[in-house]
């Protein structure tokens, strides 16, 4: 699906991950050093962030869009090939070439 408005619930959802990684990243120490965060405080964030991720899938599976939205590039490799049926008609399986 192209262009897909976000709604309300969206744009919230997406702004409360945004701001809490960067709260995660903006407190981030060193190993071995105190945390400003209380742990209570990290498992919270933690918890949080996976319920936003939960429901953005909720809302993504409901209007039948795909979580992959990473942008593709018109040059970019693909993946997959496809073979047209068209080509396999007529044609006889060899079971000299299948081993």
């Amino acid at each position: 699906m192209a262009n897909h408005e976000m709604t309300k619930e969206e744009h919230i959802l997406r702004m409360m991950k945004k701001v809490l990684t960067d709260v995660a990243k903006d407190t981030y120490v060193r190993p071995g050093l105190k945390h400003p965060l209380s742990e209570n405080t990290v498992l919270g964030i933690r918890d949080c962030l996976a319920l936003i991720s939960a429901r953005e899938k909720e809302l993504v599976e409901a209007s039948g869009r795909s979580m992959n939205m990473r942008p593709h590039f018109i040059d970019e490799p693909q993946h997959t090939v496809v073979v047209p049926l068209t080509d396999l008609k007529g044609r006889k399986s060899d079971p000299d070439k299948n081993h």
